[in-house]
């Protein structure tokens, strides 16, 4: 096992010092207390990176960041939608590492220098977010693939496994005796799923630093899935040849398939997945339902995945 290196790169492209030692110190906030939604913002602006290629916007309103940061779903943190952003202010972000091993070349551990270095090529995806109720918001990442490309994954490879950090003296969500999941909580995509670009490891939002209760330091954002594959803490990803663990495929198999892509088609077996309500404006509820469109509207991006399959049958 080797912690990977930045290669060089020429001298026009380096973040300026300031901007990147300023990086790091927002990353030391987020170890005193938990991240403050008024927060410094990253070394880059958010319309430098919009100007970036490679990035993602759907051309719709951007969800309140105050919604977004307060009506979470982080079962780590416990199970109530306002419990995340309550209850995370003891869990610590730094430092880190992401070890990436199982069927690759270079096995590594990435630390957040590392993470950061990759993320020079930091853009802002504007992306819809899913479950019973959806959010646009403006996630600051870079395609898993630029990671996943660092470790040369063999060619039997056919999955990706992904597992949070389990820290029951900082996540009350992982402490008693009655635990509503397993931990650590395991996701996993197909390795072409993994690969394509709006697959991104995501490290911001709203031109700040990820807050804990959005998974910090790093998560995962797979806009044309369901919000519970969107894995947060990530510490470990695993290259394999078997379909991997899901937490709540695990848990509920007839109720949450490993595929998860949006299908207004396939109920929930408790509720119907044909509507969603977007949060803020005029409500939480009721008031901004509207309908849930197959592959939550990415599906000129993404069906290509998936020819030839019943996603019916692989929801």
């Amino acid at each position: 096992m080797h912690r990977y290196r930045p290669t060089p790169i020429p001298g026009s492209e380096i973040t300026a010092e300031a901007s990147y030692y300023r990086r790091r110190d927002i990353l030391r906030m987020g170890a005193v207390g938990g991240f403050s939604l008024a927060a410094p913002s990253l070394a880059f602006s958010a319309t430098e990176l919009a100007a970036k290629p490679g990035g993602y916007d759907p051309k719709e309103e951007l969800t309140a960041e105050a919604d977004a940061t307060s009506y979470n779903n982080f079962y780590e943190f416990g199970t109530g939608k306002a419990d995340p952003a309550a209850k995370s202010g003891d869990f610590n972000p730094t430092p880190w590492t992401v070890k990436v091993d199982g069927m690759v070349g270079k096995p590594a551990e990435f630390d957040l220098d590392a993470l950061m270095a990759l993320g020079l090529e930091e853009r802002i995806y504007r992306m819809r977010c899913v479950e019973a109720w959806s959010m646009v918001i403006p996630w600051i990442g870079f395609p898993l693939a630029s990671l996943l490309d660092r470790v040369e994954p063999l060619g039997s490879a056919k999955y990706v496994a992904f597992e949070t950090v389990v820290r029951p003296e900082e996540m009350p969500g992982q402490r008693g005796i009655f635990q509503p999941l397993n931990w650590p909580y395991v996701e996993g995509l197909r390795l072409d799923e993994a690969r394509h670009p709006l697959t991104i490891l995501s490290m911001g939002l709203y031109g700040k630093t990820l807050p804990n209760q959005n998974g910090a330091p790093v998560r995962l954002v797979t806009p044309w899935k369901y919000g519970f594959k969107g894995i947060k803490s990530i510490v470990r990803i695993t290259l394999t040849e078997e379909q991997p663990a899901s937490t709540w495929n695990r848990l509920a198999p007839s109720e949450y398939g490993f595929y998860a892509n949006v299908n207004p088609e396939v109920d929930h077996p408790r509720w119907s997945q044909a509507v969603e309500n977007r949060i803020g404006g005029g409500g939480f509820f009721g008031s901004n339902e509207r309908p849930t469109l197959p592959f939550n509207g990415y599906g000129d991006e993404v069906a290509s995945l998936y020819e030839g399959m019943d996603l019916k049958a692989n929801f």
